[in-house]
């Protein structure tokens, strides 16, 4: 009798134990979302602030061809395909300012198709 009261708390000590941290996980705050439309021959927004060591996802949609994003500084890289969300998961690691460019060739004027990451502390 005495072990199954045992084994009946340390079962319900776990059960409160796991709920807590399930209540944390649910209680955490939603990363960074940020949408990136890409157009002959621009990003929109050109600039991104994101913060050192929280991870952001972005996500990019095309308003005319296929294009693509490239971060080399991050070794971070997707295409970017009209009718579609293409979505870009990276935590920045390092702070200053990085460019980023367009990697797929869509057309006269893709060489400028570039934008700048900045990332703060």
């Amino acid at each position: 009798m005495q072990a199954r009261r045992r084994f009946i708390a340390g079962a319900a000590a776990a059960g409160a134990l796991a709920a807590a941290g399930a209540w944390n996980v649910l209680a955490a705050p939603a990363e960074p979302v940020i949408r990136v439309v890409a157009r002959r021959f621009v990003y929109l927004p050109g600039v991104l602030t994101l913060k050192r060591g929280v991870p952001v996802t972005l996500e990019f949609t095309s308003a005319d061809v296929v294009m693509g994003f490239n971060a080399p500084d991050f070794n971070v890289r997707t295409d970017i395909i009209p009718g579609q969300v293409s979505r870009l998961r990276f935590t920045p690691d390092k702070l200053g300012r990085f460019t980023f460019l367009c990697d797929v060739f869509c057309g006269d004027g893709h060489e400028g198709m570039t934008g700048e990451i900045h990332v703060v502390a």
